[in-house]
């Protein structure tokens, strides 16, 4: 079983600081509204509040990385911006490591984002701090449409970013990696519930843990996400070792191929897949986020 790296927020993430929501309120006012002094006199904002959640990861794509344009359609997944910037920061780090240290120009990486989602984030983060190129793939109409809105209203992300639909829910990278392509890296962040039950008892632990959560109540995803958003059957592991399955099939492709894993019980059978499809290695980055754990793991079919 490979050994996962040490667990750690990554140093070089811009948002491992408090935020400066006076400063995000200037970028972006609609957030003043949400902005309240709690107990400790600390500001803050509600984060069991969809709406807040929303204004606050605006305001710092906005402010970051200088866009012109983000929103997302109701009801659809809002990413948390310092999670996601944490996955490419590590992937950045991997791949250096993986060429003996030789960091490579941005302007020369490209990136295949499987199912980016409404909000494009990975794509947009990605371009933007490192300078990668983007190929992303998304399922949901209405989620394509967004994100190609997003890249439409944001003339820094055009020429970086191309949204390609998938339209066989059974397919992850057929109808998406074109012949004669070739990607430096893969990244997923797959719904890791297995139904709606499960996406729901989620969230209702969530909003325990925020103290928001009145019995008898349906919980609100504070963070939204549509059914594809959040679950899938099978769940997180039967979409990995799908995953894992279908890779082979594009060995010469993707150099290196990546997923999120939120659950660690699910580590063995996706190694055991990775493996059975022929990978020639196979490497494990955990990830702290506050008071969860999570990790990506990699693999390539190709030689050093």
């Amino acid at each position: 079983m490979p050994t996962p790296q040490k667990s750690s927020l990554h140093p070089n993430n811009p948002f491992n600081k408090r935020y400066d929501l006076e400063s995000l309120a200037k970028t972006l006012p609609d957030l003043k509204a949400f902005i309240f002094t709690n107990q400790y006199d600390s500001q803050t904002i509600d984060f069991a509040d969809p709406k807040a959640v929303k204004a606050l990861n605006k305001a710092l794509l906005l402010q970051h990385y200088n866009l012109k344009y983000w929103d997302i359609p109701d009801g659809y997944l809002c990413p948390p911006i310092p999670g996601r910037a944490d996955y490419l920061f590590h992937i950045d780090e991997f791949l250096t490591k993986n060429r003996k240290g030789v960091k490579i120009k941005g302007d020369l990486i490209s990136c295949l984002d499987i199912g980016t989602g409404a909000s494009c984030i990975y794509p947009i983060l990605g371009s933007q701090q490192f300078g990668w190129n983007f190929v992303a793939s998304e399922i949901d109409p209405k989620a394509a449409a967004s994100a190609e809105k997003i890249i439409a209203e944001n003339p820094k992300l055009e020429g970086k970013v191309e949204i390609r639909k998938q339209y066989k829910a059974s397919d992850i990278f057929k109808g998406i990696v074109k012949k004669h392509e070739y990607y430096d890296v893969s990244i997923c962040n797959p719904p890791f519930h297995s139904s709606a039950e499960e996406a729901e008892k989620g969230t209702t632990r969530k909003l325990k843990n925020l103290k928001k959560f009145r019995k008898g109540e349906k919980p609100t995803l504070n963070f939204g996400g549509k059914s594809n958003e959040l679950w899938t059957e099978g769940g997180e592991l039967k979409f990995i070792t799908n995953m894992a399955v279908q890779s082979k099939y594009h060995s010469h492709s993707v150099r290196w191929f990546t997923s999120l894993v939120s659950k660690s019980s699910n580590l063995k059978r996706i190694y055991d897949a990775i493996k059975q499809a022929g990978a020639k290695e196979i490497e494990t980055i955990e990830m702290n986020h506050g008071n969860k754990t999570s990790r990506i793991v990699a693999w390539t079919f190709l030689s050093k």
